[in-house]
C-alpha cells in the first residue's frame, strides 16, 4: 500500500479499540465518513452529511479551508518538527504573539499543550506550582463543578464531575471538590440565552471556602458554558460573582474555554462575551481548527512573571510535552486565525445568533422534547429519557440523523448542536428540518 492509496472500508475492524463509542455496535453497522469539505463530511457509500458539530466542536471554520491545507502542506516541506525543550522555532512564538493579541486584559503568555486534556492537567499544575513560588504551598485544593467537563486525564476527571467519566477509575486526586451545577429546569427550562435566575449559585464557593478554609484553595475551574454535559448556560451574573469570590479569597479562576473558544458564542473566546476576565485559560479544539491535535493554556503577567525568578539558567518550570508547539501544528494555528479573521468568523454567531436561536425553539412543540437551551452557536435539545434505558432515545435520534444526512452530537438523552461557524441560513433550515423530522419518527 502506498502513501497516497485511499482507503474508504477497512476489511476488518476489531484492532481500533474506538474511543467514547459503542464499539460493538459501530462494528456491526459503521459509519464512514472518507472526506469532508466546507459544510459536509462525505460517506464510504457517497453521501453527503450536514456537519451540524464542527466535528467534535473543533472544526470551527468548516472543513477543507484552503489556507490551512496550504499552511500545512508548506511545514512539510519546510521543517517537519523542532524539540520544543531548550529550542524554538519562529512560528511557535508567532502564534504565541498573535493568540495573546486576541486575549483581553494582560492574559499575555501562552504554553503550548497537544489537547484540551492536556490544556486543562496544564493549568492546575500551573496554578499549584504559582501559589508554591509565591509561598503559598498550603494551596493545594482544587475545585470543580457538577457535570463540568474537563477533559479524561486524572487532574480533569477528578475536577469534573460527570460520574460516566470517573466511577471506573478509582480514586482520582485527593483535594478536591465540587460546586453545584447552574442547571436549575424548574426556574430556567426553555430560556433563550442566558437565564435570569440563578447567580447565588456562585455562593457554592463560599460554602467550600468555609468547609475548608479558602487559604488551602489553588484553583477554582469552570467551563463559561458546560458543552459536553448538554449545553448549560451560566445564569446572568453568576460568572462575575465566581470572579468576585475567587478574587477575594486568593483563589485563582480558570476558565475552560476549549469549546467556547475561536468564535463559537460570536465572539473570539467567552472571556470577550461574558467580560469576565480569569487567571487562567484553557484552549485546544478550534485553535487549528481540528487538523491537527494542539491546545493552548493562556496565563496572566503575574501568574507567568511568578515563575521567572532565581538562575536565569535554571527551568522554571518542569512541565512541557514532545509536541509542545509544534511546527505543523503552529503552521495550521495561524493559518486557522487568519481565516477567522479574513472571513469574520468571530462575529458570525452575533451575526446569526437569532435566527439560530428562533430554529433551535421551534422544536419546542414535538412531543419527547424536555428542554431547549442555546447562547450563540451552540444548541441543547433535552429529550425524556426511556425508563430503565438511558440515552437510548438520543442514540436512536444520532442514528436516524445520520441516516438522513445530518450529524448531531449526543449527551445521555440530549441532542448537543454546535455547527462549523461558517454556516448559512439555509444549512440551518436544512439541519432543523431534518431533525424536526427524527424526532417525529423515534420512539
Amino acid at each position: 500500500m502506498t502513501a497516497t492509496t485511499k482507503i474508504s472500508r477497512p476489511n476488518d475492524l476489531s484492532a481500533f479499540w474506538m474511543p467514547f463509542t459503542a464499539n460493538r455496535q459501530f462494528k456491526q453497522t459503521p459509519r464512514m465518513l472518507v472526506s469532508a469539505d466546507g459544510m459536509y463530511y462525505k460517506t464510504d457509500d457517497n453521501r453527503e452529511i450536514l456537519d451540524g458539530t464542527a466535528g467534535l466542536w473543533c472544526c470551527n471554520a468548516g472543513h477543507k479551508r484552503p489556507k490551512i491545507v496550504e499552511a500545512v502542506k508548506a511545514q512539510m516541506d519546510e521543517l517537519d518538527y523542532a524539540p520544543a525543550f531548550q529550542m524554538g522555532h519562529p512560528k511557535a512564538f508567532e502564534l504565541a504573539s498573535r493568540l495573546a493579541q486576541l486575549m483581553p486584559g494582560n492574559l499575555n503568555h501562552v504554553f503550548y499543550t497537544n489537547s484540551g486534556s492536556e490544556s486543562v492537567e496544564t493549568a492546575l499544575k500551573i496554578a499549584l506550582a504559582y501559589h508554591r513560588a509565591r509561598g503559598d504551598g498550603q494551596r493545594t485544593r482544587l475545585i470543580g463543578r457538577e457535570r463540568g467537563y474537563h477533559g479524561v486525564n486524572f487532574g480533569g476527571i477528578s475536577v469534573g464531575g460527570i460520574s460516566g467519566n470517573r466511577k471506573t477509575f478509582g480514586q482520582m486526586l485527593g483535594g478536591v471538590d465540587h460546586m453545584r451545577h447552574t442547571y436549575l429546569p424548574e426556574e430556567n427550562g426553555v430560556t433563550r440565552g442566558m437565564p435570569e435566575h440563578g447567580a447565588f449559585l456562585a455562593d457554592d464557593l463560599e460554602r467550600i471556602c468555609a468547609l475548608h478554609d479558602p487559604s488551602t484553595i489553588a484553583a477554582v475551574i469552570v467551563e463559561p458554558v458546560a458543552g459536553s454535559t448538554g449545553v448549560l448556560i451560566p445564569p446572568k451574573g453568576y460568572l462575575e460573582r465566581l470572579r468576585e469570590i475567587c478574587t477575594k479569597h486568593g483563589i485563582l479562576l480558570i476558565f475552560d474555554e476549549v469549546i467556547t473558544g475561536f468564535g463559537r458564542l460570536g465572539a473570539p473566546f467567552a472571556v470577550d462575551y461574558f467580560g469576565v476576565q480569569p487567571d487562567l485559560v484553557t484552549t485546544a479544539k478550534g485553535l487549528t481548527n481540528g487538523t491537527i491535535p494542539m491546545g493552548a493554556v493562556f496565563a496572566t503577567d503575574e501568574i507567568h512573571d511568578a515563575f521567572m525568578t532565581g538562575p536565569e539558567n535554571m527551568i522554571e518550570l518542569f512541565h512541557g510535552y514532545t509536541y509542545s508547539g509544534n511546527p505543523v501544528a503552529c503552521a495550521a494555528g495561524l493559518a486557522t486565525l487568519e481565516t477567522y479573521e479574513e472571513e469574520g468568523l468571530y462575529e458570525k454567531g452575533k451575526e446569526l445568533g437569532q435566527y439560530w436561536e428562533d430554529a433551535v425553539h421551534s422544536l419546542i412543540d414535538l412531543p419527547r422534547v424536555k428542554d431547549i437551551r442555546n447562547l450563540g452557536l451552540i444548541g441543547a435539545i433535552e429529550l425524556e429519557g426511556i425508563e430503565g434505558f438511558p440515552t437510548k432515545r438520543a442514540f436512536s435520534a444520532f442514528l436516524k440523523a445520520f441516516e438522513k444526512g445530518i450529524l448531531i452530537r449526543t449527551t445521555g438523552d440530549i441532542i448537543a448542536l454546535s455547527p462549523p461557524l461558517i454556516i448559512e441560513k439555509s444549512h440551518i433550515d436544512q439541519l432543523f428540518g431534518t431533525l424536526r423530522d427524527v424526532l417525529k419518527e423515534i420512539d
